[in-house]
């Protein structure tokens, strides 16, 4: 039984093929992708490869990732038998699905034990979440005997990582085309978690091990991640459509450069990060947010606001690092606000969050949803910011949106 040159990723949306297909592949793993969406295995299966479109503004190149097999997500003889054999499996499937892949993982862990196989095996969490590895290793060992647990400590490892490509979700015209295309920027790190691994770390194409992996993951989701949010909700407020559009807004594109600078004081002024490197990481989130032929939408990066407006999430996360470090976050809080009105009636989170807010009151729903209480400074500025109206529209993109 061998467990080389192997992996399992579970989930081949957009981050599965969309980047981690191409850095594997390059690597000489061999993909065994395991899927939910049945037309999407049937291609991949099919054609035993897919499409990856690397685009920039004046720039593009197709390149043909190989897949050896695509499974459907059930813990079936193949796929245990796939995690046996494996030394990687990774996870790309959304915070909120990793609930339904943490048995399976966990019946592979049991077949390994079971087998005798001594050889670690290593699980990437590539989510939208911070304590990644802490909270689905907990999701996985509850699925796990306790005859077991032991044998997991010892030779299974679930590691951080940070996902900086921007991917956007294929329209219905491409997926109508080929339902396995998939189109991105051509970033191409990976911070990884030094310490969770278990054993060698493995050789993968722009892998960046770090020992200080806080730094990474906060600085991906209070710049990165928050910019994005950024766009994505002042943009649906101002009625942009695509998020290069929201860019070029003169009022957001002023909302955004000041919130970059409270994160940036923040970082600073909390963790002494070094603020050369922490501009040249804003530069190129500049870079990358004017990428026009990634057509990204403003609706993809507003979606699900209950969870981006959590209280360690990009937006509050962000302010209260703000606050630490004694600055005001005056443009986070308007970003706040916005997400507050995101309304969206295709978004089933938005639609809650816009009942909710209507039964409860936004002071309540602030409370719960985001820790942030209507008697403190930032609570205090995100009603202010929520109720304004007027002049505050044009002058500092106040979160009115137009008829």
């Amino acid at each position: 039984m061998t467990t080389e040159k192997t992996i399992v990723m579970f989930g081949a949306g957009c981050v599965g093929r969309g980047f981690l297909g191409q850095l594997l592949s390059e690597s000489g793993y061999a993909l065994t992708f395991v899927e939910i969406d049945e037309s999407l295995i049937d291609a991949l299966n099919a054609r035993q490869a897919y499409t990856l479109r690397l685009v920039e503004n004046d720039w593009s190149a197709d390149l043909t990732i190989p897949v050896a097999r695509t499974l459907y997500s059930h813990a079936d003889e193949t796929l245990l038998t796939a995690l046996a054999e494996t030394s990687l499996v990774t996870t790309a499937v959304g915070v909120r699905s990793l609930p339904d892949i943490a048995p399976i993982i966990a019946a592979g862990i049991v077949r390994r034990a079971e087998y005798g196989i001594a050889a670690p095996l290593n699980v990437l969490i590539c989510e939208n979440m911070q304590d990644a590895s802490a909270t689905f290793r907990g999701m996985v060992l509850q699925h796990v005997p306790a005859a077991y647990h032991a044998y997991a400590d010892a030779h299974v490892g679930f590691v951080d990582v940070v996902i900086g490509r921007t991917i956007p979700k294929p329209t219905s015209e491409m997926r109508a085309a080929d339902c396995s295309f998939i189109l991105a920027d051509a970033y191409k790190k990976l911070p990884v978690n030094r310490p969770r691994f278990v054993g060698p770390l493995p050789e993968i194409v722009g892998l960046i091990p770090t020992d200080n992996f806080i730094a990474y993951i906060e600085r991906k989701l209070y710049l990165h991640n928050c910019g994005h949010a950024i766009l994505g909700y002042l943009g649906y407020r101002r009625g942009r459509i695509l998020s290069w559009q929201a860019l070029e807004d003169p009022v957001i594109r002023n909302v955004l450069e000041r919130a970059f600078a409270e994160v940036r004081a923040g970082f600073v002024g909390v963790y002494d990060m070094d603020a050369t490197e922490l501009d040249e990481y804003i530069g190129e989130l500049r870079q990358n947010f004017a990428n026009r032929a990634l057509a990204d939408t403003v609706l993809r990066l507003a979606r699900d606001p209950l969870r981006k407006l959590g209280p360690k999430e990009r937006l509050v996360g962000a302010a209260r690092l703000v606050e630490k470090a004694g600055v005001t976050p005056d443009a986070l809080s308007l970003a706040i606000a916005a997400a507050y009105r995101f309304d969206d009636a295709d978004d089933p989170l938005a639609v809650e969050l816009q009942r909710r807010i209507a039964a409860e009151g936004l002071a309540a729903v602030m409370a719960d949803v985001s820790g942030l209480q209507p008697d403190e400074p930032l609570g205090k500025l995100v009603r202010e910011k929520y109720f304004s109206a007027g002049t505050a529209e044009t002058a500092a993109g106040n979160c009115a949106r137009p008829a």
